[in-house]
């Protein structure tokens, strides 16, 4: 199943990854790889739960400055499709039980591209407010930047 975009509601980023799907997804699977570039650096994540199965949960915790670890990510996953496309949202958590601040889903493709990976994250809102509030939070500044850290990462050289 796929998900028409919806202009008005949708948020959108999309970079093409000089690497393959595989390492792209392991990335995004690999809780100590998901770590190094969920957040925007200087900032710190920690995967509490990452339980990838329909239903599973989705939870990351963020250090900002050094600081204590504070909860940012409570969800559940939706859809897991290995090498493809990961959908998970805070609307829900663990079990698909209803979440008590739903603001969005999120859905991440990979496709094959001529240099490597065409990455794309999409952040579905229930309203135009929502998308609003999303967009004002800085939703490109932020996803852009740990899609940067995400290239970084998986374009460098392994040792």
């Amino acid at each position: 199943m796929t998900s028409t975009k919806h202009p008005e509601l949708d948020l959108t980023i999309s970079r093409v990854i000089r690497a393959p799907r595989s390492a792209v997804w392991a990335a995004w699977t690999d809780p100590a790889q998901f770590e190094q570039w969920w957040v925007p650096a200087p900032s710190a994540c920690r995967v509490v739960d990452m339980v990838l199965e329909p239903g599973g949960a989705f939870r990351t915790q963020i250090s900002e400055d050094a600081g204590d670890f504070e909860p940012h990510i409570s969800g559940c996953f939706l859809a897991v499709d290995e090498l493809e496309r990961i959908v998970f949202t805070n609307s829900l958590v663990e079990g698909w039980r209803p979440a008590e601040e739903p603001f969005m889903t999120a859905i991440i493709s990979l496709s094959d591209h001529p240099e490597g990976t065409l990455y794309e994250a999409t952040a579905m809102h229930r309203n135009i407010a929502d998308r609003d509030t999303h967009d004002e939070l800085g939703f490109y500044d932020g996803w852009g930047t740990v899609t940067a850290q995400l290239a970084t990462l998986v374009e460098s050289p392994r040792a």
